[in-house]
């Protein structure tokens, strides 16, 4: 049977912090009692995250493993690529943002968007975000910059927490160059190139310890990454 979604989820030595978020996926799903796919992209990891979700035994989760840590962008690929269902999402796997949060972005693809992201940014009384100064700030000007290269209408391109339509997840993620955390940036770039409609809702978003961006050790990195995405969606428009 055909999933109506799949739940993808990128992951880099999370045996610890990924099973606990693993098991309130697939609770959610199961109390919606229609089918259903969880694709786990082992990126590279040497902690035994693959053994950690196969020790869970769970049908509807399978996992693709990566002979070697290609980056976020190449994980989400990776899984958007192998999914099939008609809506598809990634999502951390800190679980930094709940899975119930789906609630808001679905509505949007059933009005007829073709991606819908999630938001720490967007103000909502009923939406709580909760993270450290250093990271506020740092977000700040990362999402200044992407208004830079033509993204002025998006508040927050980085939440780890984004849906798609079947379709416009193959096409999109077919022709995404990004490998690394930077690839966000260069799926919405695209997406806005291609005509896609794009809506962006506030989420429930809550700082998790240990995680794998580092402002000062990633950031330089990603700012390149998302130069060189505009420029390649820059070629491919002209």
């Amino acid at each position: 049977m055909t999933p109506r979604w799949s739940v993808i989820i990128p992951a880099f030595n999370e045996a610890t912090r990924l099973p606990p978020f693993l098991d309130k996926v697939v609770s959610y799903f199961e109390g919606r009692d229609e089918p259903y796919e969880v694709i786990v992209v082992d990126d590279g990891s040497t902690d035994g995250t693959a053994e950690a979700v196969g020790e869970r035994r769970l049908p509807a989760v399978q996992v693709l493993r990566l002979p070697a840590n290609g980056g976020k962008g190449a994980a989400v690929r990776t899984g958007m690529l192998a999914a099939r269902g008609a809506y598809r999402v990634f999502a951390d796997a800190d679980g930094a943002t709940p899975i119930e949060e789906l609630k808001r972005l679905e509505p949007m693809l059933l009005a007829g968007a073709d991606v819908v992201i999630g938001s720490r940014v967007l103000a909502d009384p009923g939406v709580s975000v909760t993270t450290r100064p250093h990271r506020v700030a740092a977000g700040r000007m990362f999402n200044w910059l992407v208004a830079r290269v033509g993204l002025r209408d998006i508040a927050d391109s980085q939440c780890g927490f984004k849906a798609f339509t079947g379709p416009a997840a193959t096409r999109l993620f077919e022709a995404l160059s990004t490998r690394g955390f930077g690839f966000d940036v260069e799926i919405l770039l695209m997406a806005r190139a291609a005509g896609c409609r794009i809506v962006e809702v506030p989420v429930n978003w809550t700082d998790q310890a240990g995680s794998k961006v580092g402002v000062l050790r990633h950031g330089p990195g990603m700012l390149w990454q998302i130069v060189q995405a505009r420029r390649r969606v820059g070629r491919r428009r002209s």
